[in-house]
């Protein structure tokens, strides 16, 4: 996308600094956005970006430092006035109310409930004109509950767009959509921009960023240290840029499968909520070998997950460890089973936050030995463990005794990571281990991962990432539906040709060739 030259400036920032007690997390940030123009803004995990946003959006308030939003001051604290001076922002997360429809929630909060009924005719005809407009194909009177995640994406573009938004902010936008979603929604902001909206593009994904925006603006350790045109720069001066050093892509090499450590046979599981369940499935995890599940998120990967750690069992089918057939089923007892677990959730149900690190890095085993002896704890054990944890994997942390929840996102996975594999597992069930997660944490986590594979472990990287499973997983399937696709070898299948797989094209067109 051509670079803006000679546009005015819609968004001006001077001097933003924001510290919270001796942490700086801005630095007398200054950039500006010119209209029809996409800016990406890369940076590690605590780099300052979110609250960067949350100053622009007025959720905090900057120390020192001024906005301007179209040549006029933008009042700071106030979520409103940003709405007003026409920013929007569209959030990984969708904030959407599933029971009601398409044209409710992109008018909801624009009228008051009274004038909702009367003025529908005209909200209608006027998400027709913008979804022409902008290529945002969707049925206003659909439920938001029964849309695909590209379609909710366009709802919330939508909405930001119904609130007359001239600049628009859009955080982490392709976490969760198949290439196609994504290259419909690419198509969409250029369209956008060609009609004189002004992009913020915040990605972890490095040819995502290559591809859409015109400037990359880079942050580290709170502050801007280098904006550079996008054609004029490629993946690894970004890279270096980011984390001040050279990044090493993990060399993944062949696997030597093994024999089968875990096996799934015609397994189906019960829906839990809105969650699908598994369908039918038949897996096998080999050792020594990477096995990536690539999917659209809620299509059975929670099930999945949860199924192999231990927290449900099969509604019908078989579950085999290492050749034996599984009975009773337990977190104990997959614990037992030495399958180490990396959650998808590292706040939720990875770490307890008001825990040290210390009582994080044994939540798993603290029964066992060395921990635990004739009932009695053993606190010098455990401390020595958590030091050998910090110090294998470069968890940057004031020490064992801090409390988890003080650790960046990038330190807290290292020591999930850490005490999942100082265990020995057989087995490691590693779902989004690097979801959110800068380049150089990304790198050490998977680097990991590909060292334990080698070592003889059996690997199931579930992730929303498809590059994240094409650089790693030695064979990938596609879970759509709580179906599974068959296996197929890293290398054979391009990113469009799995994307029909994510879509349940590819289920649909193998059950008519069967038929």
């Amino acid at each position: 996308m051509p670079e803006a030259t000679g546009a005015r400036a819609v968004l001006r920032l001077r001097n933003i600094t924001k510290r919270f007690g001796p942490l700086t997390a801005n630095d007398a940030i200054t950039f500006d956005l010119h209209e029809g123009e996409v800016i990406a803004l890369l940076g590690e995990n605590g780099a300052g970006k979110t609250t960067l946003m949350n100053i622009l959006f007025g959720h905090y308030t900057a120390d020192e430092g001024e906005i301007e939003v179209f040549g006029e001051p933008l009042p700071p604290g106030n979520p409103r006035a940003a709405l007003e001076a026409g920013v929007g922002m569209v959030h990984q997360h969708f904030t959407l109310a599933d029971n009601l429809s398409v044209l409710d929630n992109i008018v909801l909060g624009t009228v008051p409930l009274w004038r909702l009924r009367s003025g529908r005719g005209a909200a209608r005809a006027r998400i027709d004109q913008l979804s022409r407009d902008f290529g945002l194909s969707v049925h206003p009177d659909a439920k938001a509950g029964a849309l695909s995640v590209g379609e909710r994406q366009r709802v919330e573009i939508l909405k930001a767009l119904y609130r007359d938004a001239r600049i628009l902010i859009l955080d982490e936008p392709t976490a969760v959509l198949t290439p196609q979603e994504t290259d419909d929604l690419f198509a969409t902001l250029r369209k956008a921009v060609a009609l004189g909206l002004s992009v913020i593009f915040i990605s972890h994904k490095m040819h995502e960023v290559l591809a859409i925006s015109s400037r990359v603006l880079v942050l580290r350790h709170g502050s801007l240290i280098g904006e550079v045109v996008t054609a004029e720069t490629d993946r690894h001066q970004l890279a270096h840029m980011m984390v001040g050093s050279e990044i090493v892509a993990p060399e993944v090499g062949g696997a030597a499968p093994g024999e089968v450590l875990l096996r799934l046979r015609d397994v189906s599981t019960l829906p839990v909520g809105n969650a699908v369940g598994l369908r039918s499935l038949s897996l096998d995890l080999r050792a020594g070998q990477i096995t990536g599940l690539a999917g659209v998120s809620g299509n059975g990967q929670a099930a999945l997950a949860d199924l192999i750690a231990g927290e449900a069992m099969p509604e019908t089918g078989d579950l085999e460890i290492a050749g034996a057939g599984i009975d009773t089923w337990s977190p104990r007892a997959a614990l037992d089973a030495r399958i180490g677990r990396i959650p998808e959730d590292r706040h939720r149900t990875g770490t307890i936050s008001d825990f040290t690190l210390s009582e994080n890095s044994v939540l798993e085993a603290y029964e066992k030995e060395p921990f635990s002896k004739r009932g009695w704890f053993d606190w010098a054990a455990v401390d020595k463990h958590t030091r050998a944890i910090i110090a294998r994997y470069d968890v940057r942390c004031p020490g064992p005794d801090a409390r988890i929840r003080l650790l960046s996102g990038g330190n807290m996975q290292k020591l999930i990571l850490g005490r999942a594999l100082e265990a020995d597992p057989t087995i490691i069930l590693a779902v989004q281990p690097v979801r959110g997660l800068d380049i150089g944490a990304v790198t050490y986590v998977q680097s990991r991962l590909i060292e334990a594979r080698d070592a003889g472990a059996a690997v199931l990287l579930i992730s929303e990432d498809l590059d994240e499973i094409l650089t790693l997983a030695d064979v990938i399937h596609v879970i759509s539906e709580g179906r599974l696709s068959p296996a197929f070898t890293r290398g054979t299948k391009t990113p469009a040709e799995l994307g029909v797989w994510m879509a349940g094209q590819g289920f649909e067109e193998a059950a008519g060739h069967a038929a």
